[in-house]
């Protein structure tokens, strides 16, 4: 053979090797992309993303935030890129107690709330909220939301005219009976007392005899200053120290029946989350369950923080709720709710069901439950309560 021939036939052998190699890259990275998109995974543009304006009902510097943007971080995370929701805070578009209202209405797409903001609509969403007592906690009536409470609240937003789709989350623990100028020791000190709360719980209070004004939480400080109210209540440690509940009373009453469990409500104009595939409606929904995990995670490390700073760095006044107020609370529940079942029929039937759920599932929970308290004395030491 020439050695022209011979240098003809080693470029000939290159180029199909050469030929070969790009021909199996291509093909590995074409099955690369098959796998990746079977995976779910799918390569997506900026331009296919979905954006949803939500709003919350809380100022900058509340942890209701941090626990608003943890829902948020999970659904932005799972969506892949193909949805995202941009968080705002309070009064960025609406009032907090206009969040409802501008997501059915469209003016946002999403709002980060409680059910209690909302119940000058029907006091039948205190129900999903703060509502009367059953003898349940938190945790288990946000079950009972779950199991079989969704379907009243779905029921609810046909008979209101609200154009939304909402989730539930976070189990919060009891509402401390709040700030007082002076320790409350029975419930005759109750009268007359210029008070803040809202929801189906003002009812409550205001069978006890005092004011109530119903607020927002950035507005209490400045209204407790210019004595529009004299005692009020929020939420937990955390958020009342950092709105400044210290600065302007020095007695916090722990424990009570007027909320002695709320949940965050997470909403969505109902048109916008229809249109939605039914993959991301599911993120929206099952990103709730997710959150509602991590934020009470979040509340008992800082609630539990807070509250000893408030006694330590804030000299308040660390008080048990005297048992004479719960007694006279409760008795004042059931006057409201035998008014309200007759009153109305769709009241009625949801606080049947919610009463059904708790005598079943807190006969389970009294029957089984440890005696929590005698083990943290045992090795805490007496609480003193």
């Amino acid at each position: 053979m020439k050695k022209e021939d011979v240098k003809k036939n080693v470029v000939q052998e290159e180029g199909v090797k050469t030929g070969r190699r790009k021909f199996l890259k291509t093909a590995a990275a074409a099955a690369g992309a098959a796998t990746v998109a079977t995976m779910g995974f799918p390569m997506v543009s900026r331009a296919q993303t979905t954006i949803l304006k939500m709003q919350g009902a809380w100022g900058a510097k509340d942890i209701f935030n941090e626990m608003a943007e943890q829902y948020v971080a999970r659904v932005n995370e799972m969506a892949g890129g193909r949805l995202r929701i941009d968080y705002l805070v309070a009064g960025s578009v609406v009032k907090p107690f206009e969040v409802m209202d501008a997501t059915s209405k469209g003016v946002i797409d999403a709002g980060h709330q409680v059910a209690v903001y909302w119940y000058g609509k029907s006091k039948v969403a205190s129900l999903f909220g703060s509502g009367p007592i059953t003898g349940c906690d938190a945790n288990q009536n946000l079950a009972w939301i779950h199991r079989e409470g969704h379907v009243f609240y779905e029921e609810l937003m046909k008979k209101i005219g609200l154009d939304v789709v909402g989730f539930f989350a976070m189990p919060m623990p009891t509402q401390p009976l709040g700030w007082f100028k002076k320790p409350i020791k029975n419930a005759s000190q109750l009268k007359g007392l210029k008070y803040r709360t809202v929801g189906l719980a003002a009812d409550l209070m205001q069978e006890l005899g005092t004011k109530v004004t119903q607020l927002p939480g950035g507005e209490i400080v400045p209204a407790m200053e210019r004595g529009v109210i004299e005692a009020f209540e929020f939420n937990n440690p955390t958020s009342d120290r950092r709105f400044g509940a210290q600065d302007v009373a020095k007695n916090y009453m722990m424990g009570s029946y007027h909320q002695a469990m709320e949940f965050f409500e997470i909403v969505f104009n109902r048109k916008k989350y229809e249109s939605l595939p039914k993959d991301l409606q599911a993120i929206l929904r099952y990103a709730a369950e997710a959150a509602s995990t991590a934020n009470y995670a979040l509340a008992m490390d800082n609630y539990s923080k807070d509250l000893q700073e408030l006694k330590s760095k804030d000299k308040v006044n660390i008080l048990r709720t005297p048992q004479g107020i719960f007694d006279a609370q409760i008795k004042a529940w059931d006057k409201i709710v035998d008014r309200l079942t007759k009153e109305d029929p769709f009241f009625k039937k949801v606080w049947e069901s919610q009463k059904a759920w708790a005598k079943r599932v807190g006969y389970y929970h009294f029957y089984n439950n440890a005696d929590y308290q005698a083990a943290y004395e045992h090795i805490h030491g007496k609480l003193g309560l």
